[in-house]
């Protein structure tokens, strides 16, 4: 009786693990007759898997915050906080005083990218920031756009070089950069920001493009200086009208907020060539543009400028 009853148990789970079914066998061996395992149902139920409700392509976030104090006659740092894609390099300390590197470790800016940086000079500091490379702002969605946020607090008596090297605008690029400089009443400021006009080198012409510029100097909260630029659509076309930039592949903006900006006014309009001009909208406030054939020829002109306005130092990472 018992060895029935194991038997009868079996059965059930024989049938549901053989492939297509199983015989029965009777006491003596001889075949009794068969059972077929029942057709399972197929599966019609699914994941409701939406066009919206997938998940986008990865994007690139990155926040930098940096502080200065003084140590007897140096600059050294006092808080750094870096996340994600932004990050922070420190050279070895040089005539510069206290210098910094940005590196956007994404590699570039597409559009949905998010980077802020936000940088405190203390009172009587010195503080450089350039970047590692040239920045590059790649295709982007139609409906995305990478957003860059810069602040910058310059102190008392304190003085912050802002040197980024040449951001590069991709056809297709979205971007959408913004940079504002708090300035007490005695700091001082040089920054340049330089852009290239996509890659001519590779056959690249500027057919679609966004992008978004805008620059806001105040000192002890009252406008000091303000720029703004917008660019759609097709920017070679743009470029190319005489009465715009005559087919200028790059240009750069230059901001000196110093109390000797007045005596270097000669010097910058003896050395520009005649896509660039310099003037005075202030005392102390020195503002030039110049636009040029290519981001080489860029340089070629940028490069005597700044060391001139930064009594000769300038940062190693635009030598290499």
């Amino acid at each position: 009786m018992l060895q029935s009853i194991k038997k009868q148990t079996m059965i059930p789970n024989l049938i549901a693990n053989a492939p297509i079914g199983m015989a029965l066998l009777d006491g003596e061996g001889k075949t009794k007759g068969s059972i077929k395992r029942p057709e399972v149902a197929p599966i019609t139920q699914h994941a409701d898997i939406s066009r919206s409700a997938s998940i986008g392509p990865p994007r690139a976030v990155g926040k930098l915050r940096l502080r200065t104090k003084r140590a007897g006659a140096v600059t050294t740092l006092d808080r750094l906080h870096q996340s994600g894609s932004f990050k922070c390099l420190f050279p070895r300390p040089t005539s510069l005083g206290f210098e910094a590197v940005l590196l956007n470790t994404a590699g570039g800016v597409t559009g949905g990218d998010q980077f802020s940086l936000s940088a405190h000079a203390a009172k009587g500091t010195t503080m450089t920031l350039t970047t590692q490379t040239c920045e590059r702002a790649y295709k982007a969605q139609p409906d995305q756009t990478g957003k860059l946020r810069n602040h910058l607090n310059v102190g008392p008596g304190a003085r912050i070089n802002w040197l980024p090297q040449e951001t590069i605008l991709f056809n297709g690029s979205a971007l959408d950069r913004r940079l504002n400089v708090d300035l007490a009443a005695d700091a001082s400021l040089l920054m340049v920001e330089p852009l290239i006009f996509g890659r001519p080198a590779m056959g690249e012409v500027l057919r679609n493009l966004r992008i978004r510029d805008r620059i806001e100097i105040r000192r002890e909260g009252r406008p000091l200086f303000m720029d703004a630029m917008t660019l759609t659509g097709d920017v070679q076309a743009h470029l190319a009208d005489p009465f715009v930039a005559g087919g200028a592949g790059a240009m750069a903006l230059v901001v000196m907020v110093a109390a000797n900006a007045e005596s270097h006014l000669p010097t910058l309009r003896a050395a520009l060539p005649d896509t660039g001009g310099a003037s005075l909208i202030g005392k102390d406030v020195l503002v030039m543009r110049v636009l040029a054939e290519d981001g080489f020829a860029l340089r070629i002109i940028l490069l005597p400028i700044l060391k001139c306005l930064n009594q000769g130092d300038f940062p190693r990472c635009w030598m290499i």
